[in-house]
């Protein structure tokens, strides 16, 4: 049973995994959805984080305060902890390219890239330190610096490999139009 009002893209037929239509090319738009690994990460985070919350009402009610406003902030700390895991990945927007991690941000200016490529790597399985075969979307910046923006062996790829092939060309199409022109003998 479809229900299209709980859908983010009423426009869309819910069984398409189509990125959703950018509006706004100022704003910052993630150019692929999060996995389903990422989500429900996310989703046990805040599961656990229910429990803990009842946990500190009971706390409460049993009259150990201290202990509740302990109980209280880890919750706290597991809520904002799974709102910023469902914020890592790769954003877009005219004015450049930012890869969220979760404790840090870089942003890349369109003019500072020398172009986006999608090579065969080892690449990291999920982040962790297991690295297997696979492929990645690289950032080189005009100093010759590389940053990889997308694997297909990360939280929102894995098993999703028309999806990453998609985000990919995505992310490579928003550096063609807002990128500088960069001559091929200038890259090497």
């Amino acid at each position: 049973m479809p229900l299209p009002f709980l859908t983010a893209d009423r426009a869309f037929d819910a069984t398409d995994d189509v990125a959703l239509p950018f509006d706004d090319h100022d704003q910052w738009r993630r150019p692929y959805r999060p996995g389903p690994w990422r989500v429900g990460a996310a989703a046990l985070a805040l599961l656990l984080a229910s429990f803990v919350l009842f946990a500190a009402v009971i706390i409460t009610a049993a009259g150990a305060v201290s202990g509740a406003a302990v109980t209280f902030g880890l919750a706290v700390l597991v809520i904002l902890s799974a709102l910023r895991m469902l914020r890592v990945g790769t954003w877009v927007s005219r004015h450049g390219v930012r890869r969220v991690g979760f404790f840090s941000t870089s942003t890349v200016t369109w003019a500072r890239v020398a172009h986006a490529r999608t090579v065969q790597q080892p690449v990291r399985w999920l982040g962790l330190p297991r690295t297997v075969q696979g492929q990645a979307l690289i950032l080189v910046q005009r100093g010759g610096e590389q940053i990889t923006l997308l694997t297909d062996h990360n939280a929102d790829f894995l098993s999703r490999i028309e999806a990453f092939d998609r985000a990919a060309d995505t992310v490579e199409a928003w550096n063609a139009e807002y990128g500088v022109a960069v001559p091929a003998a200038a890259t090497r």
